[in-house]
């Protein structure tokens, strides 16, 4: 009996622990895309200012809310004043309507940001993705260079069995070996850090964790997968592509609104000039007991007034500040579109050097090196060379393909910057010729 209900108590565990157990879901780079748009809590948290901005808008429509007023005399002011019963409202002029044309122009700049917002969380997927894709191409690269130095030290052991080599050959194969576990070890780590950044940005609050399917250092090398042109495309000049993403720049129209809503504000604050009307109406009455004729007399009154007249303060100071403000805004924008220009100017060259070298990698550097490895392997076998040169051959080509691993990823990377600085994740460089 206490036997099974030790398993029962272990099965429950297990379960409990299975529940725990995040799911593993592996994603390409687009459907990366689309699970953080629909589940990172910080854009939910961004998008719920539209809310805020649309309710500001009632806000700033809003009418006065009315007065209730009661007049009751007493004593002797009560033998001649009637008893009066009666609303008073103020009536804003010319303010409603400024107010709420710059509550419309907060929820255009709120909308505005929250794009912003939804378009770098999809910049910064990409930057993730392909820094996960790096790690797991680097540690299947070394994993591969671990094969081939488990493989060497076995010819090693082979020829100094049969006395061809002395065993410090042995030796050295162990030395690098080792070396080479040691920077398995340190990818495996890296892996896990690229995949817990990478689930960081994604920031899906089920039970999920998003890994890669793709890897960078692969045969297919599938740009399209990958969201990123070719990079043996003729690329365009700088100048075309200026002049087509700068006005869609999303801080530059953020910029642009700022001014919009600054002049709005100025409109605001001039109109509070305007001096406003009180209305104030009722019924008035006095009973039998007090009037002189004996009679119950009743009737109606009316009355208006003007309130908030600018004659001790007419609001100069409030102006002049919103007037700055445009001036300011005004100036944020050259400042933003100048700064664009630059940004995106610096981000196209290093983009376009990127896929130089990437380029070079393939054409030039990996072919020469694969037939050199294959070359000093065979001449080890053969006798023909010593151990010493295989090993620093090992090394080098394992550089190389590190280095290539990380061209392809800086070529990645200078294409999401790139689309970070043109505020287009559509960019097309055939609509730009």
């Amino acid at each position: 009996m206490n036997r099974f209900i030790i398993v029962l108590m272990l099965f429950i565990t297990f379960c409990n622990c299975a529940d725990a157990i995040e799911d593993i879901k592996k994603v390409y780079l687009n459907e990366a895309i689309d699970a953080a748009i629909e589940n990172n809590i910080d854009l939910q948290a961004a998008q719920i200012e539209v809310n805020i901005a649309k309710n500001n808008i009632k806000v700033a429509n809003r009418l006065q809310n009315p007065e209730i007023n009661a007049f009751y005399f007493l004593g002797a002011a009560g033998a001649s004043e009637p008893k009066q019963l009666g609303v008073s409202q103020n009536i804003e002029i010319a303010k409603r309507s400024a107010r709420k044309n710059l509550a419309i122009s907060n929820l255009e700049l709120t909308q505005k940001n929250v794009n912003y917002t939804t378009f770098d969380l999809k910049m910064d997927v990409r930057e993730a993705y392909i820094n996960l894709v790096a790690t797991k191409s680097i540690l299947d690269a070394l994993e591969q260079q671990l094969e081939l130095q488990e493989e060497l030290l076995d010819i090693a052991k082979v020829r100094t069995k049969g006395s061809k080599e002395p065993e410090i050959d042995t030796i050295q194969v162990e030395i690098a070996l080792n070396q080479l576990i040691t920077q398995v070890n340190t990818a495996k780590v890296d892996v896990k850090t690229a995949l817990s950044s990478f689930n960081k940005i994604i920031n899906d609050p089920n039970k999920i964790t998003y890994d890669s399917k793709d890897k960078l250092f692969s045969e297919e090398n599938n740009f399209k997968e990958m969201l990123t042109p070719d990079p043996n495309y003729k690329f365009p000049s700088i100048d075309k592509i200026i002049e087509k993403v700068l006005p869609n720049r999303y801080d530059l129209q953020i910029a642009k609104q700022e001014i919009d809503i600054a002049e709005k504000n100025l409109t605001v604050v001039a109109r509070q000039r305007v001096p406003d009307i009180s209305l104030t109406g009722g019924y008035a009455y006095q009973v039998a007991s007090r009037t002189d004729s004996g009679n119950f007399n009743n009737g109606a009154y009316a009355g208006a007034s003007l309130v908030n007249i600018p004659l001790f303060y007419n609001y100069s100071p409030e102006i002049q500040n919103a007037a700055y403000k445009v001036q300011q805004a005004e100036l944020k924008f050259s400042s933003v579109k100048n700064k664009a220009i630059k940004d995106i100017t610096a981000a196209y060259e290093k983009f376009l050097t990127a896929a130089e070298n990437l380029n070079y990698y393939e054409n030039k550097i990996l072919k020469n090196s694969e037939q050199m490895i294959e070359m000093s392997k065979d001449n080890y076998e053969n006798g023909e060379t010593d151990i010493t040169a295989l090993i620093v051959m090992k090394q080098s080509y394992r550089s190389i393909i590190i280095g290539y691993t990380y061209a392809l990823a800086e070529y990645y990377n200078g294409w999401t910057n790139f689309l970070r600085e043109v505020n287009d994740e559509n960019f097309n460089f055939t609509e730009t010729i």
